[in-house]
Formats: C-alpha cells, structure tokens, sequence
C-alpha cells in the first residue's frame, strides 16, 4: 500500500502558474526570440498550459515545441521506454530556450533534453522551468531558473503531478510506500 499526501491543492496550482508566467515575461519581454519547449512524457501538458496562459496574459505568439528524450536518456537500453512524438515546428538556433518538465529529480531527463534540442540548432541560452524541484536527489548538476515550489522527498517517496483535467487545474501529491510491504 502507498499513501498520499498533497502537497498542492488546485488553487495553489493556478496562482503558482501564473506566478512562474509572470515570471517569465520579466525576463522574455515580448517572446520574439524565445522558444517554449516541454519535454516529453510528463512536461508537455504543463508546457501547454504555460504557452497558453502567456498567450493569453501577452496576447502574442510564442513559438513552442515537445521533445521527446528517449534515446537521449544514459538508461533507455536498461529499461523499458516508449517513444513519444517530437514536434519541433520552430527554428531555435539563436534563441532562447525554456525547457519544461513537471519535477526535476535527478537531473537526468533534463540532460537529455539538452542533448536532444541541440539536434535542432544552438540555442543562444537555455532555462529550466519545474513546477517541483526534488532538491535532494539531484544525479547531475542541473538546477532551474524557474521553479514552482521545492520539495524536500526522499528516494522512495514519488512526487506526482495529478491532472483534473487537460484545460483544468492540477494538483502535486506526494506518494510514500509503507515500510511493511
């Protein structure tokens, strides 16, 4: 049996998100020359859901792309991974970057999103935004310039991202085994 716990409900997600988009527009101004890109599987639909809101908020396009990092991961021939879709529709060389991912743990998909954006040109500087940072698992020094909230978890304990819905609010539990299974 695992228990869980949240560790931020739904309405603290929606002043979250806009707390890291208003964040964001401090430092891209118009987004002329930035790229919003959420790694695949569990970035993208908090990807989506920043694009959108700065949309809204800026009322100006942004460019955005998914990466897919699979056989980027130093782990994809020592488990079992599936694929997901790239969508890269955007030109990134000379801009800048803002990767995307829900919890950064140990640094490993993240460094394997910046291997794999490279495939697509040199971007002229890449940011990390999480919604969690796991500080205390970090594997490789990787460490975001945005960040939701940061959770102090331990090695068994999960950090999930639970979505009410695509267009709907979201909320971060925190999932603990018990010692006795």
């Amino acid at each position: 049996m695992s228990a869980q716990r949240t560790i931020l409900d739904r309405e603290t997600f929606r002043l979250m998100l806009s707390r890291l988009c208003f964040q964001l527009i401090e430092n891209h101004d118009d987004f002329s020359n930035t790229v919003i890109v959420g790694l695949q599987p569990r970035g993208v639909q908090l990807s989506k859901r920043i694009h959108e809101t700065l949309r809204k908020i800026t009322g100006s396009e942004i460019a955005y792309g998914e990466l897919d990092v699979t056989f980027f991961r130093d782990d994809f021939r020592t488990k079992p991974l599936i694929p997901q879709t790239t969508l890269m529709e955007t030109e990134i060389e000379g801009k800048k970057v803002v990767l995307i991912d829900d919890v950064l743990f140990t640094g490993r998909s993240v460094r394997a999103g910046m291997d794999a954006l490279l495939q697509f040109g040199r971007p002229s500087r890449i940011e990390l935004l999480v919604l969690v940072d796991r500080r205390w698992s970090r594997e490789i020094p990787i460490a975001p310039d945005y960040v939701g909230m940061t959770v102090d978890a331990v090695f068994s304990e999960k950090v999930a991202l639970q979505w009410e819905s695509q267009e709907g609010p979201a909320e971060v539990v925190l999932l603990t085994k018990n010692i006795q299974e």
